[in-house]
């Protein structure tokens, strides 16, 4: 989803790198339009008011923002493009100033703060601190002046980050993270107080939100808006899991063969007769986006107790999907490593996000947010959990610390390899762009 640079030779233990998954798991035969989700149903049973639901978050939903990150990603406007970009440097600037802030309340010594990498753009000094703007937002680091050769600064001071008890140490390194994690509760509880949390209420069939020109549904009169409530005699139920696979199937093992479908259009249930093109594989296709037939709704707080229970839930309700989503990434990395994107990727997602709904937005950043935290915490070189991991090991050893030599070639080489994959990743991800595309 996301290469998170942050380019500091002077300080490894603040590095915060950022790879991000976006789950893009629908097949090349059709495509779920992107909709505001939230981890609060309305339970099918109830007829009560919006502000007296019964709210259930399902463990095994996931929120999937449907980019077509990987057949074709398109920026849309400028303004959406800007508003990704600032959901995007926000996330930055609260990782890296909760990095600076643990140091500077602790009198640890901070010599650089600086948003974005590469060129610098602007800056200005206070405090013995450089506050830099560079020339590309997807990025950002804390320096300190521990191992800088230009420092004034003695080598033995008590205040440098690296002379400081182990405890301030972990403080330091894991503040970024704890920040982006009350960002996210932030912004969700803004949302709730602000626009309210979309409530999907599932009902029978299937939704056709666009058919294609000169596709086979366009021809046999297949129109958008459509709900497909039977296909050949086989009642579609309410909402779930496997209602849209049921008519993907169906259509895909009928090429040239007469489909029939029960379709309500506006207030009649009329009867359709498709047939299905054949792709080059042999399967059938009919050429429209399906979704869920789903009804959204907005419910607001009437009180601050209600406003910070719905937070809750819909903030552990998506932090349950960003842990099983790297749960499953490691479980089958061969076949999830391909759904790992960058930069590039992440401000076309969040492009279309914002060109969607402020509801989707707010979500977006959320769980970039949470996505972040949950990242950085792995034990890998170059992370904050590669740091922690070595101070845990220092804490282990009685409190001796690896040769400076060793620690600087782990924390080197963790560097190098975040680096050579974000450049690859931008590379893919770029060439995915429709733009790039219709160049090339």
């Amino acid at each position: 989803m996301l290469i998170h640079f942050s380019s500091s030779c002077t300080c490894p233990p603040s590095s915060s790198y950022f790879l991000g998954r976006l789950s893009n798991s629908r097949p090349p035969y059709w495509e779920c339009p992107l909709k505001p989700r939230t981890h609060f149903f309305k339970s099918l049973s109830s007829s009560s008011s919006s502000t007296n639901a019964k709210f259930l978050y399902p463990p095994a939903r996931r929120v999937d923002f449907r980019s077509g990150a990987f057949s074709g990603f398109d920026f849309g406007s400028v303004e959406s493009v800007l508003e990704a970009v600032g959901v995007l440097t926000a996330i930055i600037v609260v990782h890296e100033s909760g990095h600076f802030l643990a140091a500077s309340l602790q009198g640890i010594h901070v010599s650089k703060f600086a948003v974005g990498f590469g060129p610098i753009l602007a800056k200005f000094n206070s405090n013995n601190v450089e506050y830099s703007i560079r020339a590309f937002p997807l990025g950002g680091f804390v320096g300190f002046p521990d191992n800088d050769p230009d420092s004034d600064i003695p080598d033995d001071d008590e205040d440098l980050l690296k002379n400081r008890p182990i405890l301030d140490r972990v403080i330091v390194i894991s503040a970024g993270v704890v920040a982006n994690i009350i960002f996210a509760y932030a912004i969700i509880f803004t949302q709730v107080l602000s626009v309210g949390l979309p409530v999907q209420e599932a009902f029978s069939g299937v939704l056709i939100p666009e058919v294609r020109a000169f596709s086979a549904a366009s021809r046999d009169g297949l129109l958008p808006g459509d709900v497909i409530l039977a296909i050949d005699g086989i009642e579609l139920p309410k909402t779930g899991p496997g209602v849209v696979s049921q008519v993907v199937d169906i259509i895909k093992k009928n090429p040239k063969r007469n489909v029939f479908l029960k379709v309500e259009r506006g207030n009649q249930d009329i009867e359709i007769r498709v047939t299905p093109d054949e792709n080059l594989d042999g399967t059938g296709k009919i050429g429209v986006q399906l979704s869920p037939n789903v009804k959204i709704a907005k419910v607001r707080p009437n009180n601050l107790f209600e406003a910070l229970n719905y937070s809750g839930k819909e903030f552990w309700g998506l932090s349950y999907n960003v842990l099983d989503s790297l749960k499953q990434t490691f479980m089958n990395f061969s076949q999830s490593a391909s759904k790992v994107s960058g930069p590039v990727a992440i401000i076309a997602v969040g492009a279309e996000v914002a060109r969607s709904t402020v509801d989707g937005l707010y979500e977006f950043a959320a769980l970039l947010n949470l996505n972040l935290a949950v990242i950085n915490l792995l034990p890998l070189p170059a992370l904050d959990g590669g740091s922690l991991a070595l101070i845990l090991l220092e804490a282990v050893r009685g409190g001796k610390k690896l040769p400076l030599e060793l620690e600087q070639r782990i924390m080197s080489s963790g560097i190098m390899f975040v680096i050579l994959l974000g450049l690859f990743l931008i590379v893919r991800d770029t060439l995915n762009l429709e733009f790039i595309k219709d160049l090339l």
